[in-house]
């Protein structure tokens, strides 16, 4: 039997043709509506050439057309790239060179041309299925690595439909209710895209917001009467917020966090506000998928805990104390780079397992900064800090944080008796160069940035400590 993420939609539009499948605020698509459009839009793609191998880059701002040429392009065994569209024009164009796609279609400004999604108008009825091998890649995720350049995570059909199947993803006790699940993550990133397939695994809706800010969250939930949230802790805070306390929310009855350590008083806080739900954390990866899961009736007596390794995956702890994982639902690999060494990916993460087997993460490896699920190198990042007025030496690092996981943290040398730079100023002084998430949310002073001696290399664990014994 093949996985094909095409044909999730196919089973769903023959068993509950009328069910919604995804809504964007007033709009809505049922299933029988959605596997139509998919046919459609795979045909007039194919009319533009795309073809099984194939790369569509695909970069617009929030509609429900995303849902459709993602199904399409799965379709025809073409690779679906997602790429954020509030980028800078400057990282846009570094993606599609990196990328090399057969088309883009964009409805934000590149240095070459692209296509506007109307083009896919107007495709007839009736695709043709074509084979698809459900272990080829079917889509790019972009990602950061540790000097900012583009780095894409190839996940095949098996891969994704494994991490998505109802109970083997994230609703591993099973989905309650039939309200659909809110998706806050954004289209272009990989916690988007697996709420969306593990909703259609489940033959319900998903439920889109613009922006993952409370108003946005609080209409859908208020609108649509949706079953299930996941929310980084970040967003979670901006939920909880009491401005929000008379929000109706009462149709919840899963309320999820993770993707790093969760805060208890976090988790109090939910269960406060939404009594009755059920609550998992959960820490996974775009490489991996699910990593770990912190079960509702696990929360009391393992705080702090991200929970016990989750199928179908392996994980175990090298020698170094770092997360390593390997399985079904790994990703095939990076695009342009080799495979991964021995079909195992190394997280970045430390931890320590205890006596029953739970993970707790205590630090990270790697350079690459983990911040509200995005990641972001600080090679980058100092790149465009460069000629900060005021700054006489300057380096990037991830510290700690409860709302973000990490944040990103400007670590400055100033003249003696100089004033630094406010957040405020630095995050000005990069605005339009660099992503909201990659923009300091912390600066810090010190005598002097560590570094090696011979090559004069940033030592970011060193100065790490530095920042956070501060």
């Amino acid at each position: 039997m093949s996985l094909l993420i095409g044909d999730i939609v196919t089973t769903a539009a023959l068993t509950v043709p009328d069910r919604l499948a995804a809504t964007l605020g007033p709009e809505q698509l049922t299933f029988r509506e959605l596997d139509a459009r998919a046919d459609r839009t795979a045909n007039a793609l194919a009319g533009l050439g795309v073809g099984r191998g194939d790369t569509v880059l695909w970069c617009v701002t929030p509609t429900l057309r995303s849902v459709e040429v993602f199904v399409a392009c799965a379709r025809l065994g073409a690779l679906f790239a997602p790429v954020n569209p509030a980028l800078p024009g400057e990282e846009r164009d570094r993606i599609r060179s990196y990328v090399d796609p057969k088309i883009v279609l964009s409805d934000v400004d590149f240095s070459a041309s692209v296509l506007p999604p109307s083009t896919l108008d107007g495709g007839a009825p009736g695709f043709e299925r074509v084979p698809v091998d459900d272990r080829e890649p079917h889509i790019l995720y972009l990602t950061s690595g540790s000097t900012g350049t583009p780095k894409g995570a190839l996940v095949s059909h098996r891969a994704s439909w494994l991490r998505a199947a109802a109970g083997g993803g994230t609703f591993t006790s099973g989905l309650r209710g039939d309200g659909g699940v809110v998706c806050t993550f954004p289209l272009y990133h990989y916690g988007g895209w697996h709420y969306v397939m593990e909703a259609w695994q489940h033959r319900t809706a998903v439920h889109l917001v613009r922006r993952a800010d409370a108003a946005d969250m609080i209409d859908v939930v208020e609108r649509r009467r949706p079953s299930a949230l996941y929310c980084i802790p970040a967003v979670w805070e901006r939920l909880l917020d009491p401005e929000h306390r008379h929000a109706d929310l009462r149709s919840l009855l899963h309320a999820d966090t993770g993707t790093s350590a969760v805060a208890a008083d976090l988790v109090e806080r939910i269960k406060s506000r939404l009594p009755g739900t059920t609550t998992t954390i959960l820490y996974g990866s775009t490489e991996a998928g699910r990593m770990a899961a912190l079960h509702d009736w696990e929360l009391a007596t393992h705080p702090g805990s991200v929970g016990r390794p989750a199928t179908p995956n392996a994980l175990w702890l090298d020698a170094d104390a770092e997360v390593c994982t390997s399985g079904p639902a790994l990703m095939n690999g990076y695009l342009g780079a080799e495979p991964l060494d021995g079909g195992v990916y190394r997280s970045g993460d430390v931890g320590r397992l205890d006596a029953d087997g739970y993970l707790y993460l205590t630090g990270r490896t790697r350079e690459v900064i983990r911040t509200g699920g995005e990641s972001v190198g600080p090679a980058e990042v100092e790149h465009a800090l460069r000629d900060l007025p005021g700054a006489l030496d300057l380096a990037v690092v991830g510290v700690p944080d409860p709302r973000w996981g990490e944040v990103v943290c400007a670590v400055l040398v100033v003249p003696p008796g100089a004033e630094p730079p406010t957040v405020a100023e630095v995050r000005a002084h990069v605005a339009g160069r660099l992503a909201s998430f990659k923009q300091p949310r912390r600066v810090c002073v010190v005598d002097a940035i560590p570094r090696t001696p011979a090559t004069g290399q940033i030592q970011r664990t060193r100065l790490r400590a530095l920042v956070q014994a501060d």
